[in-house]
């Protein structure tokens, strides 16, 4: 039997009749589908439209797009960085490598074929990936990933408490292998106490990073009620109701889940609202593997949403190094643990807001 999933008036975006209105224009891609006989240009305009639709860290759209007569240049933006949080770009780079996927698969879909060359200029740390397109490549609609274009739009973190019925082996065999078609990994979690375990890491690891003043006024600053494309600005009214954004509580229920009454997730109310913990790590630990996790991510979030699954995300215990080999450990895996999910299903919440396509490219 079907465990009950509350609602939660902190996850819950509040936003005025027009701005749904236009939010839920930006996440419809079937109105933006490229005609039988479009042109280059249009393509590419709709990969990009399709790549902003990405999740990234705080919500933050850490990306530009340059779009040329032959393809597009996918550029990391410096300016929307979390230097206390991500000081190596770790986190913008895999967000951008999800943004790079979703590019994939519309290209995919519409049946084009590009070249996409990574950290293509040793010169240029911030231009990521080229994409360009080559007609004289022979033209396959892949299989595999163009029908998830159809997920883009289902994708959406949430932050609710999960069902407590268990994934069926099956379903955690497809995101195992989604990410693995991607070259990552994804370890699970499944027994109560391996989760327990993995919450104790997340608390602790949570309430280290909540010491720091840095990181407080960092998050606070996407939290903020004034940004409307961006951030998480969608909690800040009812958190200001319910806490004080000076204590530790605040970035637990941002950063894990609500509980009811603006208490947080905490030890054994995290591992039972999410019935599956996965991480998804690397073979290495450099630019490069953190826009392969960004692209395996992405596989694993839509392949999710295909299944009618919910996901969010436990980054601290990654994010705080000391507490990294130890989550490595708890997962078994000799790898870099690169992101930190907690799945299962649960009640919908509305999207996060999206930056307008003319402020990312250009």
């Amino acid at each position: 039997m079907s465990t009950a999933v509350p609602d939660s008036p902190l996850i819950n975006a509040v936003t005025t009749a027009s701005d749904a209105s236009a939010l839920d224009d930006l996440w419809n891609l079937d109105d933006e589908m490229p005609r039988n006989n479009a042109g280059t240009g249009e393509i590419l305009h709709f990969a990009v439209r399709c790549a902003i639709l990405a999740p990234s860290s705080h919500n933050s759209q850490p990306w530009q797009f340059k779009i040329l007569n032959d393809g597009l240049l996918l550029i990391k933006d410096r300016s929307r960085s979390l230097p206390v949080v991500d000081p190596y770009d770790r986190e913008l780079i895999i967000s951008c490598g999800a943004a790079l996927f979703n590019i994939r698969v519309a290209l995919a879909h519409v049946g084009i074929s590009a070249r996409f060359d990574v950290l293509p200029d040793p010169l240029d740390e911030d231009l990521l990936v080229r994409v360009t397109v080559d007609h004289a490549m022979s033209v396959s609609h892949d299989d595999l990933i163009a029908p998830l274009l159809s997920a883009i739009p289902k994708r959406v973190t949430n932050r609710s408490r999960f069902s407590a019925d268990a994934l069926s082996t099956e379903v955690i065999s497809k995101l195992q292998h989604a990410a693995k078609t991607e070259w990552a990994k994804l370890s699970v979690a499944i027994s109560v106490g391996e989760r327990e375990a993995i919450a104790a890491l997340v608390a602790a690891a949570d309430l280290t990073q909540f010491s720091d003043e840095r990181f407080r006024h960092e998050l606070a600053s996407w939290l903020h009620p004034s940004r409307s494309h961006d951030g998480l600005a969608a909690f800040s009214n009812e958190l200001e109701k319910t806490l004080d954004f000076a204590t530790p509580l605040v970035a637990l229920v941002v950063r894990t889940f609500d509980v009811g009454n603006g208490r947080a997730a905490h030890d054994k109310a995290l591992p039972e609202g999410s019935p599956l913990l996965a991480c998804i790590s690397t073979a290495t630990d450099d630019a490069s593997a953190w826009l392969m996790a960004g692209q395996a991510l992405q596989r694993v979030l839509l392949t999710a949403a295909q299944e009618g699954l919910a996901v969010s995300y436990l980054n601290q215990p990654i994010e705080v190094e000391t507490a990294r080999s130890a989550l490595a450990a708890l997962m078994d895996t000799e790898r870099f643990p690169q992101l930190l999910l907690r799945v299962g299903r649960g009640i919908a919440p509305a999207h996060s807001p999206r930056r307008k396509l003319a402020d990312v490219i250009s």
